[in-house]
């Protein structure tokens, strides 16, 4: 039997393991964006290479693409504070949306501002969930931040956490609470969150899921809406 130095075994090992520690992901047809080591890539759904979009030292975060595929907007901290920017599909340079500073440095639980939740179906505008309660550095408000520059304006309702806009654009399945970077595994006090969706057009919203734990993360699947619960 022949031995080898544990220092020799390193680098096969790591050429037999699959990378890990991908976060955040979002599919366009057979491309995936995702977050690696605070950086964002692109690779094939069915494997392969992936491509490097980024390089700052800051942290990039919350990639979506667009509708048609071409951008990529994302969460960025590049000039000492955190903003929503968008950047080619393909690789580029990228360019800032939004300009109102963040709140700054919180502990992991208190999650991040500036998330990247979605995009209108017709590409004008970024769905962003701000930090901009006055009641709260931690309470987030939906935002539409338009593409090609300007103000932003309010979604609707007055709080969300996590969330994603139906394909016709009309309902907003999310969670008023926010609890998405907290570790309370099956929680079932005052914080566990239910889905709820919400009519644009009739601004008004109807609970969803009445479940004692939690319900979250909902997305929208055709015209169904999947979400992440703590049921089993």
């Amino acid at each position: 039997m022949r031995l080898l130095p544990l220092i020799a075994l390193i680098p096969a090992l790591a050429a037999a393991e699959p990378t890990r520690l991908l976060r955040q992901p979002d599919f366009h047809g057979d491309t995936v964006v995702f977050v690696y080591a605070g950086d964002l890539y692109t690779v094939s759904a069915q494997g392969g290479v992936a491509q490097r979009l980024t390089s700052h030292e800051g942290m990039e975060l919350y990639p979506k693409f667009s509708p048609d595929g071409r951008w990529i907007a994302f969460s960025a901290e590049y000039s000492g504070t955190r903003q929503v920017w968008v950047i080619p599909a393909a690789g580029g340079t990228p360019r800032q949306l939004t300009f109102y500073n963040d709140v700054g440095p919180m502990p992991p639980r208190g999650g991040t501002d500036y998330r990247v939740l979605d995009w209108t179906p017709d590409g004008e505008y970024v769905l962003v969930r701000a930090n901009r309660t006055p009641y709260g550095e931690r309470e987030g408000l939906p935002l539409l931040v338009p593409f090609r520059g300007g103000m932003e304006k309010p979604l609707g309702p007055p709080e969300t956490g996590g969330g994603s806009l139906s394909p016709d654009g009309r309902y907003f399945a999310f969670t008023p609470i926010d609890r998405d970077f907290r570790t309370w595994k099956r929680h079932r006090g005052g914080r566990a969150q239910d889905v709820w969706i919400y009519d644009l057009l009739a601004q008004d919203s109807r609970r969803l899921t009445d479940f004692i734990g939690t319900d979250h993360q909902p997305v929208w699947v055709g015209e169904r809406i999947v979400f992440a619960s703590d049921r089993k």
